[in-house]
């Protein structure tokens, strides 16, 4: 029975990777007041920077209904294959439980839920690692065990210009103690082993925040590792591809991915916020 992998859209992959892998994408919905627009599939990254700067409304965000999933997982059970569902956190999105309720009205298709306790290429490298197990003819029972592990380890640590964003939808976490207190201060913040955003660090002044995520970088995983990175930033391409070079100087670099955040995170992480997912291979 083939495996075919699922995920949602906040796993950021571009769409010749999931096309490639044969990645079944779930989008969420980003709302400008009114206005209602899936996430990817009907507004991409470009198209919500362009959105914000003219709409008078803040974005908010949406998880998928059940019905969303229950589409896919119905498609994909009909062909005879098995299910690998592969989500954000839970404790950062609602996404994974509406994976759940659909799971459940299909008794009998097999369907396997993770929840990955992470979120942008966090989850998208994960979900990169099931697609090609899943090419080599791994069952959701035989790779389980091996991508939770590396759900265990991965690392997503980032900085933002602004906390206002993630204050604004409520998914500040345990990054509120920040709050006021920054000024001319960038935070480092990282997703935290719970799932939950938290602060890790802040420096003074922006051309501080390369050398010193490295430096917490290299807490994590010694210089040297053979590590799978992904660089995540919003609007900032030249300055991801210095932030990767800057990386290859310091660990073995397996497999590197460069991809702008999408438009549900964006509205979570506002302009100017850049960082890494990592996890020692």
């Amino acid at each position: 029975m083939p495996l075919r992998i699922v995920t949602d859209s906040t796993a950021d992959l571009p769409a010749e990777i999931r096309e490639a892998l044969r990645i079944e994408m779930v989008p969420l919905t980003v709302h400008f007041g009114a206005e209602s627009y899936k996430d990817v599939v009907e507004m991409g990254s470009e198209a919500f920077w362009r959105k914000l700067a003219s709409s008078p409304h803040h974005p908010r965000t949406a998880q998928p209904s059940p019905g969303d999933f229950l589409k896919v997982y119905r498609s994909l059970a009909a062909q005879g294959d098995e299910i690998l569902s592969i989500h954000i956190s839970g404790k950062l999105s609602g996404t994974i439980a509406s994976a759940q309720v659909a799971a459940q009205m299909l008794p009998d298709a097999q369907i396997t839920l993770l929840d990955t306790r992470s979120a942008s290429l966090g989850l998208g490298l994960v979900a990169l690692e099931a697609a090609r197990l899943a090419e080599q003819g791994r069952s959701a029972s035989e790779m389980l065990p091996h991508l939770e592990a590396i759900c265990s380890r991965m690392n997503v640590l980032f900085t933002l210009d602004t906390l206002e964003f993630l204050q604004r939808n409520g998914r500040i976490g345990k990054a509120r103690a920040l709050l006021g207190s920054l000024l001319e201060v960038k935070p480092i913040l990282h997703i935290d082993p719970e799932g939950v955003v938290a602060p890790l660090d802040k420096v003074r002044g922006k051309s501080r925040t390369l050398p010193r995520t490295l430096e917490l970088l290299q807490q994590r995983v010694p210089r040297g590792s053979r590590v799978k990175m992904a660089v995540l930033h919003t609007q900032a391409p030249e300055q991801a591809a210095e932030w990767l070079a800057a990386a290859r100087e310091i660990y073995q670099v397996e497999e590197a991915l460069i991809a702008p955040i999408g438009s549900v995170i964006a509205t979570h992480v506002g302009p100017g916020a850049i960082g890494f997912a990592f996890y020692q291979a």
